[in-house]
């Protein structure tokens, strides 16, 4: 039996890497476009998209809010929260953007007809940019003496950022190069980051690496509001 999955994305990003050939008969693509592809991978679960067509909070009560997100992220078990370059609005508040209130409707306990959800598994999967680059998000550390990546959480909305490098008991590198306590290893967030390309070349196991740190919720701080 397939997983409820919830799709959270920013719908018209245009700041992401062409998934075809683009001319005046095909349009740019879109983060949409990458749903579509993630439906066709993951054929075995049922994908429920957070298809808003950009609609505009403005005019939204948290109550209205909340009618229009409890039904549908109630029954899904796994939030895929697509990461793209341009997914933030910037002249916008976070409360008045979507994926915002779906990351904090997917943590939170959820009671619809007199039926409790859990908290989901949030799994951040981050979209190439337009220049088929990570480096928005992903950074190369220069230390010569270990491998390791920065994390941009700082360009990502807070509640995302407040669940990333957030366990309570991390454990950290040693490297004399570096800040202590700043290199963190083995699953140190709630919301894990994976990149497009692994995660289309081993889909199930990254959403099984997400399940099992929800299944090891007690261990995270996690931040359910925003």
């Amino acid at each position: 039996m397939g997983r409820k999955i919830f799709i959270s994305y920013k719908f018209t990003d245009q700041k992401v890497l062409s998934l075809a050939p683009t001319s005046w008969l095909i349009p740019e693509t879109t983060a949409r476009d990458y749903v579509t592809r993630l439906q066709t991978l993951i054929s075995d679960d049922h994908i429920d998209k957070a298809e808003k067509d950009d609609e505009s909070m403005a005019s939204f009560t948290d109550s209205t809010i909340e009618g229009k997100l409890k039904l549908r992220i109630h029954d899904s078990s796994v939030t895929i929260v697509l990461i793209s370059k341009g997914m933030k609005e910037p002249y916008a508040t976070e409360r008045d953007q979507w994926i915002p209130w779906e990351i904090s409707y997917s943590l939170k306990k959820i009671t619809v007809l007199g039926k409790t959800s859990q908290t989901n598994a949030v799994l951040a999967v981050v979209i190439p940019d337009e220049y088929g680059s990570y480096g928005y998000y992903f950074e190369q550390d220069p230390c010569p003496h270990c491998n390791v990546e920065i994390t941009r959480t700082d360009r990502l909305f807070s509640i995302l950022s407040n669940n990333m490098f957030n366990i309570k008991q991390p454990t950290y590198g040693n490297c004399s190069n570096h800040t202590p306590n700043t290199i963190f290893y083995g699953e140190h967030s709630y919301i894990k980051s994976v990149k497009w390309d692994d995660f289309v070349s081993n889909h199930n196991h990254y959403l099984e690496v997400a399940i099992g740190i929800r299944d090891s919720i007690d261990s995270y701080n996690v931040c359910k509001v925003i």
